[in-house]
Formats: structure tokens, sequence, C-alpha cells
């Protein structure tokens, strides 16, 4: 049970003396292994002001492991990036090097987009 007090925010309390705060379950599943991963790697421009990332997509698992991906990855190539949503999104056009890194690691990748 969580002990942070923002969880809570937003909660109407009961004056029942019985009442107990329900936390919300992460749903989050479990990360698939590294064989079973099918990742999209491909490039994107959209709403970077003409600015090259490329963007992995379909990682299935929880934030911390894709979290330390993307910073293995910022790390072994020198660039920045960052990792929300399932998505992990390099700085310029790394396309190949990120593919043949993640094949080399025992991922299933995909270029999507040319």
């Amino acid at each position: 049970m969580p002990e942070n007090w923002k969880d809570r925010l937003g909660t109407v309390y009961s004056t029942n003396k019985d009442y107990s705060f329900e936390y919300k379950s992460e749903n989050e599943s479990d990360t698939l292994p590294i064989g079973e991963q099918r990742l999209r790697v491909l490039l994107d421009k959209k709403q970077r002001k003409g600015k090259t990332v490329t963007t992995i997509e379909n990682f299935i698992g929880v934030t911390d492991d894709l979290k330390s991906l993307a910073k293995e990855l910022k790390v072994k190539f020198g660039v920045g990036g960052s990792a929300k949503g399932g998505v992990i999104i390099i700085q310029s056009d790394q396309r190949d090097k990120i593919m043949d890194y993640l094949n080399g690691k025992g991922y299933k990748t995909k270029r999507v987009g040319g």
C-alpha cells in the first residue's frame, strides 16, 4: 500500500469508521522475454521542427525496463532521447545501428518506413 499522499488527491472520504482508501492497482504487465519482444524501429519527423528521431515501438513490459533499455541505447550511441508510453525516442537517424544492436541482444526488430 503506497503511503504517498498524492495518490489520494481528489478523493472524498467518508465519516464511516470502517472506511479505508483503496489504491488503484498498476496495470503494467510483466516484461516479455527478450526473444519474444517484436520491436518496430522507425524514423519520425512529425511535430519536431524538421528534426529526425528514431522511435522504437511495441515494447511490452514494465516502465522501468523500458527506461533502462532507453538509457542503454542512449549511452551506447552517445545521443539523447526519452522513454514513455511504451515508446523509446532516440535523437537523429540511428535506425541501422539500433537494429543491429537490438538484434545482437536477441530482440526481434522490424524496420518500418523506408
